[in-house]
């Protein structure tokens, strides 16, 4: 098994500052947006993109929640076991609002679909945009195309990206995993 680090530390945070700015750029002083961290693994770019945006404009309140996908997914009877539900927290309206749903990776595109199956039952948005850590381009099972980006990568269908966190108790690292070919 071969890994490649593709962002640590010091351009993680940097990347998350410029995705920051790219946001206050577009969102201004966030009065009619929020934020939507995808269950599981969007909530932890979710919360030190909230952190970061608190920090650069000062004293505003910046909406945030939690949405959990699990039984929107097209595939989640297909698992073996037992699927168990991330609790969702979302405890604003988003009728008429201005959406970021915010994931670690953009891949196949269908964690994304679900998102915003299941972002309808929380109101009818006046705009959703997407906000990924890494897109991975031209794997797409679907038409979708984040708004947002903080690195591209083009990997094979056989390779895995995997995005650690300081918050989980690693740290903060994005590895491509490919498979050895013997």
């Amino acid at each position: 098994m071969q890994k490649k680090t593709l962002l640590d530390g010091q351009k993680i945070q940097i990347t998350i500052k410029r995705l920051c700015h790219q946001l206050i750029e577009n969102h201004d002083d966030f009065a009619n947006t929020v934020l939507i961290g995808i269950q599981p693994r969007g909530i932890f770019l979710a919360d030190r993109i909230h952190q970061d945006l608190e920090q650069i404009l000062k004293n505003k309140k910046i909406l945030k929640g939690n949405l959990d996908i699990t039984f929107f997914r097209d595939d989640f009877r297909r698992k073996d076991g037992l699927v168990t539900a991330s609790s969702n927290s979302i405890d604003f309206i988003i009728e008429g609002k201005k959406v970021i749903l915010i994931d670690d990776v953009l891949w196949t595109g269908r964690t994304i679909r679900a998102a915003l199956d299941a972002l309808l039952a929380y109101g009818r948005p006046e705009k959703v945009e997407l906000l990924v850590l890494i897109d991975r381009r031209f794997s797409r099972h679907l038409p979708i195309e984040p708004d947002y980006i903080g690195h591209q990568v083009d990997s094979l269908n056989s390779q895995q990206v995997k995005v650690t966190w300081a918050s989980e108790g690693s740290e903060d690292k994005v590895i491509l995993i490919s498979e050895n070919n013997k």
